[in-house]
């Protein structure tokens, strides 16, 4: 019995210690774990559950976070103008997600890349699967754009991802 309670308490502590890691590097979210789809598709993979219940968690507890960049990257395989519409409709996808998870759709704004962002040259698996990146960036704090920088980080907006 004894080492059932300990095994619980030490679980609720990994718990609460895990919820407040969310991070902040350069105004981007810092996940536990990656944002994945399956292969050219929109269709987000169950692994995704845990990060994006860390972004949910993170903007219930930030309302003055009043804008979240939800960004889609892809490689440079294939013909940049699927990789474009691809890169749209994944990040359609998580703010989709997070809208029916209960994080009201105007504080997201989904928003592709394609290939036009690479964080590292597209010559092998390695390079190309970090590429292939979600990220999550705050756009605008108690209603103000950060630096006066535009909304959309320059990518192009997919809209769609409020529920009807």
């Amino acid at each position: 019995m004894r080492f059932g309670c300990l095994m619980l308490v030490l679980t609720l502590g990994l718990t609460a210690i895990a919820r407040a890691q969310t991070k902040i590097e350069n105004n981007q979210l810092v996940l536990s774990a990656p944002i994945v789809f399956e292969t050219g598709s929109d269709r987000l993979k169950p692994e995704s559950d845990s990060a994006l219940d860390q972004v949910k968690r993170f903007l219930d507890e930030k309302s003055y976070v009043t804008l979240l960049r939800v960004e889609q990257h892809s490689d440079s395989t294939g013909q940049e103008a699927f990789n474009q519409k691809l890169s749209e409709a994944r990040a359609r996808a998580v703010a989709r997600w997070l809208a029916q998870h209960g994080i009201a759709c105007d504080r997201l704004i989904a928003v592709g890349f394609g290939s036009t962002k690479p964080v590292a040259p597209n010559d092998t698996a390695e390079h190309k699967a970090q590429n292939r990146r979600t990220v999550l960036a705050i756009a605008a704090l108690r209603g103000r754009a950060l630096g006066g920088l535009p909304v959309d980080g320059g990518g192009k907006v997919a809209s769609g991802h409020c529920p009807k």
